[in-house]
């Protein structure tokens, strides 16, 4: 079968929290059923999806376009209202850099109500970027929906001044509204006139049509609505769907150059993210010493501390687990995590006794990283690390709240501030929760909303399952280990 004449370049998962309801892997499977060569994801302020999304697209068979819609003010510090969409793609890894960066800085740096960048950020870090002139709430779009033509062309040639000509490309959507069957005219004369390249795409936010109503009722979780509310919000077409080609063909008669072109986009964009290697900073050891030969120094020095008499169990322990950290090449790793817990300790900053699979290994015992005997108590340091399996060991340690900004600084200012980073956490709705907020938009009361399908009438049944499949991402918040 030959490859569909259309990709997707504007796809909103369920990382554009209670807005977007594609899960990943269904989207990339999607793409794969109709023959796209590619698929995009373009999530609201965040790159939340973009690695789930490499890996399920070329699971697929399917090439990954990564990217974020982001919004755009005039200012990031100022605390006002009022910001725009911008559609950026990553062309380049130099460029996917660069939108984690922008990503970045929006929540770091502008956010007010949403993640936003400004234009100084987008001149920084627009290299490697493919720019598209946004949505409805894009300033384009929103300058020729107010008929200020003049405007827009000033907020195209912006973009080409900072993004480069041959990367920005006038976009053009059809989701039945009648303001596009307004402005698409304007936009496609807007890119004749200006000498830039039209691209057509589906603002997509759900995975097939039938998913609408459940998407409507993902709406009225995210504001607290319900669905009887006749003015609940909601968007304004059943048409933000994963179209066909054949769907897009019929939206945009006369433009087969646009549909075509995004097929050119896809094509542009290489980038390459190296997932399986394992990035850790070296820890300075005294005299330059080898790091492994350091480590065991420690453990033998931490036994005696520990057990005054070292047994022949103990002996046999350590050099089991030593040989598995030699050979697995995390010497630094727990040299790096001895030491900032140790600086914690030395400062009067709490710390956890230890937990998880941690604690089952008797050089984090030596080390003084934890405090919880893995002999005495029968603990398995094949839980924690297992030479047949290689993974990152992850060591989940507690510290007083008053204390931990004090070690995370003391970890950036000792192995470099662009060597240290905070992780996002993606708490999900639970089985209940999801229920439970399924039956308030449906104003189903929670006796019957929570008992199987078939005791519901088949309708609220179908929906109140839809809701549960759609509904399960929460707000974010963060964490570090």
């Amino acid at each position: 079968m030959p490859e569909a004449p259309f990709v997707h370049l504007h796809v909103h998962s369920e990382y554009s929290i209670l807005d977007g309801a594609c899960r990943i892997p269904e989207l990339a499977k999607r793409a794969a059923e109709l023959d796209m060569p590619a698929v995009s994801l373009t999530d609201h302020g965040s790159l939340a999806g973009a690695v789930d999304l490499y890996k399920a697209a070329r699971k697929e068979g399917v090439k990954p376009v990564l990217g974020c819609e982001v919004y755009v003010t005039d200012d990031r510090h100022a605390q006002q209202k009022g910001q725009a969409h911008l559609t950026l793609l990553a062309e380049t890894t130099e460029g996917y850099g660069n939108l984690i960066k922008l990503s970045s800085l929006g929540y770091l740096e502008g956010y007010y109500y949403k993640p936003r960048v400004d234009w100084q950020l987008l001149e920084q870090y627009g290299k490697g970027l493919i720019a598209l002139s946004g949505c409805l709430s894009g300033r384009v779009c929103k300058a020729l929906e107010e008929s200020r033509t003049t405007d827009a062309e000033a907020e195209l040639d912006r973009l080409t001044t900072i993004f480069g000509r041959d990367s920005v490309y006038v976009e053009m959507q059809n989701a039945h509204l009648d303001i596009q069957q307004r402005i698409n005219p304007l936009l496609a004369d807007l890119a004749a006139k200006r000498g830039l390249p039209l691209v057509a795409t589906g603002d997509v936010h759900y995975l097939r049509h039938e998913d609408a109503r459940a998407h409507e009722a993902l709406l009225c979780i995210q504001s607290g609505d319900s669905l009887k509310n006749p003015n609940h919000w909601k968007f304004e077409t059943d048409h933000f769907y994963f179209k066909t080609p054949e769907e897009m063909a019929a939206d945009f008669p006369g433009h087969d150059e646009a549909l075509r072109r995004t097929l050119e986009v896809a094509e542009r964009c290489h980038v390459e993210i190296e997932l399986d290697r394992i990035l850790l900073p070296h820890f300075p050891t005294p005299d330059g010493r080898d790091a492994f030969e350091y480590l065991v120094e420690l453990c033998e020095k931490g036994a005696e501390k520990r057990y005054g008499t070292i047994t022949p169990e103990h002996r046999e322990r350590l050099r089991f687990e030593l040989k598995t950290i030699k050979e697995m090449g995390f010497s630094d790793y727990f040299l790096i995590v001895a030491d900032f817990v140790g600086f914690a300790k030395r400062n009067g900053i709490s710390v956890g006794p230890g937990r998880g699979s941690a604690a089952g290994s008797l050089v984090a015992y030596c080390l003084e990283i934890t405090d919880l005997d893995p002999i005495r108590y029968d603990l398995l340091f094949e839980r924690f690390l297992n030479p047949g399996r290689k993974s990152m060991p992850d060591m989940d340690i507690d510290f007083a709240v008053e204390g931990r900004e004090r070690v995370i600084n003391y970890v950036r200012e000792k192995y470099g501030r662009d060597r240290v980073a905070q992780i996002i956490t993606f708490g999900t709705m639970a089985a209940r929760a999801a229920v439970r907020d399924a039956g308030r938009v449906l104003e189903v009361p929670y006796g019957i909303s929570s008992t199987r399908p078939a005791s519901r009438t088949a309708a609220r049944a179908a929906i109140v399952e839809k809701v549960m499949i759609c509904a399960t991402r929460s707000r974010p918040y963060f964490s570090v280990t």
